[in-house]
């Protein structure tokens, strides 16, 4: 099974393809701030990133002929894990429907989509292309030969679809529920790449992720913390805007008198507060960027400030994480690290420190999207997984 992987960022559109388990091509596309500067909203940069990555399967020699197309999940309705279908309903929903951010990943339910059907309508092109002769001319002795040889000439269609978007919702009951009813609490996280590492842990131990209890830490430009219990995450932060420890762009949970005030205070518009909540916020914030390995290279260097933020970004992390064990009731069989953070020693010995007493920690440093959502397609199209739908 060949299957195309398109995976946009807000800076980047990563792509893959995978033939069965195995990747033959992987790209990182980085866009430069000129380049996106453009477009006024995310959605018109489909055509854009779409013709990058049929550019590069040009470049490579890859015929733009699958089995499937999967996309990263966009931040659409909350629902359950697992790999969707792509659907009418998620198009629409992704366009102009119930979508919470206008977020790139949007992106990769629409161009896998358009690109899906592309190869369908060419497949289905071909029949009527390449027999009118024999159809026309010998209508009476040829008739047997082409029905026959028809299901040879048409090819499989290919199927598009998305996996463990950021919007996957499992939580339990009593995790909804916050201290005021016009705010129940969502969760938006990595879910894509927490449920892989989950997968590649289990595996790893000759275990299901069914049957674990977990707690995983993504630690990225947002930081997701969540509680996995027997396969599913009861409970998570929203790690887009809101909630949680701050991070590298995130400025996660504030202080919510003060935030009011500070939204009624003239100072700022609503875009430029909703920037200091997510992207001019955290690390970015407190230290003029984002990049952890420039902020390691001053504590290196001596810079005791930048020591300060980050030890405090850990010590909320550590905190969240400690908070997910009173929810699986101090039953862990492990907690995990991943994310691009999680390559650091640093952080990696900070955190085991702190929250090492109540599991072992083990860590996946960087990130399984590519391949977690290869997979997920794989099996679907083998039979083992059944794809959902969207409603």
């Amino acid at each position: 099974m060949r299957i195309l992987v398109i995976n946009p960022g807000s800076t980047s559109t990563k792509m893959a393809v995978f033939d069965d388990e195995k990747p033959i091509l992987l790209r990182n596309i980085t866009h430069s701030a000129d380049e996106l500067s453009k477009y006024g909203d995310v959605t018109e940069q489909q055509d854009f990133r779409r013709q990058l990555v049929l550019d590069e399967l040009e470049k490579s020699g890859i015929p733009i002929d699958f089995d499937a197309v999967i996309g990263r999940g966009g931040l659409v309705k909350p629902l359950s894990g697992g790999v969707y279908e792509i659907n009418d309903r998620m198009l629409g929903d992704t366009l102009h429907g119930c979508v919470m951010h206008n977020h790139a990943c949007n992106l990769g339910c629409l161009i896998a989509y358009e690109i899906a059907t592309a190869i369908n309508k060419a497949n289905t092109q071909e029949p009527n292309t390449q027999h009118p002769t024999p159809n026309t001319q010998k209508p009476n002795t040829q008739h047997p030969t082409p029905n026959t040889q028809k299901p040879n000439t048409q090819k499989p269609r290919c199927r598009s679809f998305i996996a463990d978007p950021g919007v996957v919702d499992e939580l339990s009951p009593l995790a909804r529920i916050s201290g005021s009813p016009l705010m129940p609490r969502i969760c938006i996280w990595h879910a894509l790449n927490q449920r892989a590492i989950a997968r590649r842990y289990a595996r790893g131990i000759g275990r299901e992720y069914e049957d674990l209890n977990l707690i995983i830490c993504h630690l990225g430009g947002g930081i997701s913390v969540a509680a996995h219990e027997k396969g599913r995450a009861i409970d998570a932060n929203n790690a887009l805007d809101g909630e949680g420890p701050f991070s590298p762009e995130r400025a996660g949970s504030l202080p919510a008198a003060d935030l009011i005030r500070l939204c009624f205070s003239g100072k700022y518009s609503e875009k430029q507060l909703l920037k200091r909540i997510a992207g001019k916020a955290g690390l970015n914030a407190h230290l003029g960027t984002n990049d952890m390995r420039e902020i390691m290279k001053r504590i290196e260097q001596g810079d005791e400030h930048a020591r300060l933020i980050v030890d405090a970004m850990l010590y909320h992390v550590a905190k969240n994480i400690a908070a997910e064990a009173a929810v699986l009731c101090g039953n862990i069989d492990a907690i995990l690290l991943t994310g691009g953070i999680a390559h650091s020693d640093y952080v990696v010995s900070e955190l085991r420190r702190r929250v090492g007493f109540l599991a072992p920690v083990y860590v996946f440093p960087g990130e399984d999207e590519m391949e977690a959502l290869a997979l997920n397609a794989l099996a679907v199209l083998k039979g083992e997984r059944q794809a959902k739908v969207y409603d």
